[in-house]
């Protein structure tokens, strides 16, 4: 991997980890069009916890809020939240430790990111109907559980966390930007837990990536994804979300054809 495909692949990475686009797809489609075979699961791993550190800066006040309430102040509604995050996380641990081997399984043929880009397109103009409505469900036991299940889907390459997550919780009848709050940080859990598990995997493909290329993936990675929340949380706002689909529909069937050119 050169300088440059690592500041490439560490931009979109931080781009996609957030739009509701599939960051694990577009890796994929990213590594197949530049025709890289990455050694090991190191780069993934950096670059994921590249972008835990954007939702770290984006939501910095909500974390210490949260933090402080739960282990200073003793509030139950900051120990409720906590639970309802570790509560939506359960599915996906579960999930992702016992049919582990599978989910890896689906990242060897790059058919199915393109594939799973056409369902997150699906799923993302789904959420035209739902923004239509007056939403003011609270977060609550049932909706976090349900939320976690839909995170469950998107261990498939293609389906996007954020953008499953998200139009879950706007199905369910939950305000935008809160849905974005629960879907970011429900990310941290996520993100976290995976980059531990992976941790004796990491010294492979170390020494051929080459520390320079890594640690510019990484900044480019977490600089990108603060950047990347924001639109997103902005395009909630203003209700121009579902325009996402088109972008996945379009990247799903350009992939798509693409392999199927090239014969792979």
């Amino acid at each position: 991997m050169t300088f440059w495909e690592a500041i490439f692949l560490g931009a979109l990475q931080g781009a996609t980890e957030f739009l509701p686009v599939s960051s694990s797809g577009h890796l994929v489609m990213g590594q197949a069009l530049l025709g890289l075979e990455l050694p090991g699961i190191l780069f993934e791993v950096i670059v994921h916890v590249a972008t835990l550190l954007s939702v770290l800066v984006v939501y910095r006040e909500r974390i210490l809020a949260l933090a402080r309430g739960a282990l200073v102040e003793r509030s139950a509604d900051a120990w409720r939240y906590i639970g309802y995050l570790a509560v939506a996380t359960l599915p996906v641990a579960v999930v992702g430790l016992a049919f582990g081997d599978a989910v890896a399984g689906l990242f060897q043929d790059p058919r199915v990111v393109g594939v799973a880009l056409l369902v997150t397109g699906a799923i993302l103009f789904s959420s035209r109907w739902p923004l239509r409505r007056p939403l003011e469900t609270r977060l609550g036991w049932r909706v976090a559980i349900l939320i976690g299940l839909a995170q469950c889907v998107a261990l498939t390459p293609g389906i996007s966390r954020s953008g499953t997550t998200v139009v879950t919780a706007l199905w369910l009848g939950m305000r935008p930007v809160e849905a974005a709050a629960f879907s970011f940080l429900l990310s941290i859990p996520a993100i976290g837990g995976a980059a531990v598990l992976a941790i004796p995997d990491l010294s492979e493909g170390a020494a051929e990536i080459g520390a320079v290329p890594l640690a510019a993936a990484a900044v480019v990675a977490a600089v990108v994804g603060v950047l990347a929340i924001r639109t997103f949380v902005a395009m909630l706002r203003n209700r121009s979300f579902p325009a996402f689909a088109a972008y996945c529909w379009a990247a799903g069937v350009a992939f798509l054809l693409w392999l199927s050119f090239a014969g792979t």
